[in-house]
């Protein structure tokens, strides 16, 4: 009996040493322990991928790790999804992306190629963005109140813009007819600057838009802005713009989405902790800060917890509100 408890302990000893010595550096609290890859599914020059270049700058130097940013736009974002997900799960390769792709596509595909919740690991809020109702600068319009007695007025006969079927602009339209309990038409374009031309020549009578899409022709004076439906507060930059419920809105609604980093499933805690908390004091620096203002941007220093209730929180109410529009692309 003796000899084998002896054997058995010695292997059962070796065993931990060898487990010991292979125990991987992130463990130990060194992560990272390579350059850090965050792939988008946005080209370069855009809103999420300026602001990830700024804040991986940070913690490039906080790490002493290079932080790269991998743009791979297209495929409706499956690109980068699925990189990432086939991805080793150590911390060093991170997806950044918007919660269309995480709340909102589990609606409007049957068949996706991966799972927001069961294949990624939530990390880190980057920033929340809230839209604006956008018209013409010659509409006749000065309120959203005004917009939808002209809607109820005439059943479809109000045109409303987006940036394609499906996408959170035309889903958040959907949700606007029905706290407004009113009906437009839907005229989806194909590019951003088409829809926006669009709206400021008066070929549609409005859409949503941030302040990043918008902004420079708000500037030129080729639109107004009625209302802003990000929040209950008015949206710092843009104080002479009133809130939608201001404006003669529905009440209680937003419009807007949020960017956040995300990290294949099963990336140990310790990695996913040392990320979320370099971002979030990143995103405290007053050249970050600026840089969002510019963009019209609002930091949002959201850690796993506070991130997956976002997203749960706005898969059901995309659910809701993609069922009763019947919005589907395939």
């Amino acid at each position: 009996m003796f000899p084998i408890f002896r054997a058995t302990t010695r292997r059962a000893m070796a065993f931990c040493a060898l487990a010991l010595a292979t125990t991987p550096l992130l463990a130990q609290g060194s992560y990272p322990t390579q350059t850090v890859r965050s792939v988008l599914p946005y080209s370069a020059g855009s809103g999420p991928d300026a602001v990830m270049r700024h804040v991986g700058e940070l913690l490039a130097r906080d790490w002493s790790q290079s932080v790269v940013v991998d743009n791979k736009p297209g495929a409706n974002g499956w690109l980068a999804i699925g990189e990432v997900n086939r991805a080793r799960p150590d911390g060093h390769t991170l997806l950044t992306l918007d919660s269309t792709y995480m709340a909102l596509q589990p609606h409007l595909y049957r068949k996706l190629p991966f799972d927001p919740v069961r294949d990624f690991e939530p990390v880190a809020g980057l920033y929340t963005t809230g839209f604006f109702v956008v018209v013409g600068a010659n509409s006749p319009w000065k309120s959203v109140a005004d917009l939808v007695n002209a809607a109820r007025a005439k059943p479809e006969g109000v045109s409303y813009g987006s940036w394609g079927q499906g996408s959170v602009a035309h889903v958040g339209t959907a949700q606007f007819e029905a706290a407004a309990g009113i009906r437009m038409m839907h005229v989806p374009f194909k590019e951003l600057p088409q829809l926006y031309t669009a709206v400021a020549t008066g070929e549609v009578d409005w859409a949503f838009g941030s302040a990043a899409t918008v902004g420079p022709l708000y500037r030129a004076g080729k639109v107004k802005l009625l209302a802003y439906a990000g929040g209950a507060k008015r949206l710092a930059g843009y104080e002479n713009v009133p809130t939608l419920a201001e404006a003669g809105g529905p009440a209680g609604m937003e419009v807007g989405t949020w960017v956040a980093i995300y990290a294949p499933k099963n990336t140990p805690a310790p990695a996913v902790e040392r990320i979320q908390a370099g971002v979030a004091k990143a995103l405290m620096q007053p050249a970050v800060r600026e840089r969002m203002a510019g963009f019209g941007f609002e930091p949002w220093r959201a850690g796993p917890a506070e991130l997956a209730r976002a997203q749960a929180a706005d898969t059901q109410r995309y659910a809701q509100v993609v069922q009763r529009a019947r919005i589907a692309l395939d």
